[in-house]
């Protein structure tokens, strides 16, 4: 049983008029397999007392310094770890697990990307390749002339 089906049951008993003690026995009698505890209860009750009957958990103060980053590199795919770092006043290495552990972002050309592509990023990766092979088909020098390749990655050359 998850918590929010738990806080449920602790509801239906409060609203039931039980007792904390009486709620907690007939949540074990009830339900053995979950182990509910008395101050777990008591501070339920203590908030459905307040008149405050929602059982989902409330929204923290602030933001994480995941929504935080994530917001900064989306805005401004050129930042560095350390202005980062500076702006979140957090370390370099926090900023570093948060990029790429939590976000899944890693640099790549001076720019954060997403580890792995959308849908429409790996069809237009195929489109533009396609165009590529056509335009090698119709003039090879030409198009040996506009691209540089190094380890796999394509250029397009102005």
């Amino acid at each position: 049983m998850d918590k929010k089906e738990f806080r449920i049951l602790i509801k239906y008993g409060f609203l039931k008029g039980k007792n904390t003690v009486e709620a907690e026995t007939w949540l074990d009698a009830e339900f053995p397999d979950t182990i509910a505890g008395k101050s777990t209860i008591k501070d339920w009750y203590a908030k459905f007392r307040r008149s405050d009957m929602i059982t989902e958990d409330g929204k923290r103060n602030g933001h994480p310094k995941e929504d935080a980053t994530d917001y900064m590199i989306l805005n401004d795919r050129k930042l560095k770890m350390n202005e980062l770092a500076d702006t979140l006043k957090i370390s370099i290495e926090r900023v570093h697990h948060i990029t790429h552990e939590y976000l899944g972002m890693r640099k790549l050309c001076a720019k954060w990307v997403p580890h792995e592509l959308t849908f429409d990023q790996k069809q237009r990766l195929v489109d533009d390749s396609k165009q590529c092979l056509k335009v090698i088909k119709r003039n090879k020098p030409e198009f040996l002339g506009r691209y540089v390749t190094m380890d796999q990655t394509w250029l397009h050359y102005f």
